[in-house]
């Protein structure tokens, strides 16, 4: 898959799964709504399906994972840099197939977005740690 589907399924899973986080709606519900007002389709589609469904399903293990790299508790984390530290770890952990780098690149524009100011170098260096730990080879 082309980096753009993914990024724009990255771009549109890190809205979606805010919205989850910020209301405690199932993901299956926000992924009907999501998918009516945005222009998804195909493999664009199937890769926003999945990160909805997965990061959800394996939150906890992710969760843990972040958490040892952490400075604060994540209930302290911004609910919208917790998304992208959130799929940049599914990312890591579940999607061997993906570089480091590109999972690093995308969750710090994805933060450049939609995070506060200096946000991304927050979102890089916890997922640099998580990178370094899951992947020590890569």
């Amino acid at each position: 898959m082309a980096r753009s589907g993914r990024h724009l399924a990255r771009r549109c899973a890190v809205q979606a799964l805010y919205q989850w986080a910020l209301t405690g709606q199932p993901s299956s519900k926000i992924e009907d709504r999501f998918i009516h007002n945005q222009q998804l389709s195909g493999k664009h589609l199937a890769y926003f399906q999945k990160l909805i469904s997965a990061v959800p399903g394996n939150i906890g293990s992710i969760d843990r994972c972040i958490s040892r790299h952490l400075d604060r508790e994540m209930e302290k984390v911004d609910l919208i840099e917790q998304a992208i530290l959130r799929i940049g770890t599914y990312e890591l952990v579940f999607e061997g197939d993906i570089p480091v780098k590109v999972i690093l690149n995308e969750a710090v524009d994805l933060a450049k977005v939609f995070a506060s100011e200096h946000a991304y170098r927050y979102v890089n260096g916890v997922l640099d740690q998580v990178a370094r730990e899951v992947r020590p080879d890569a």
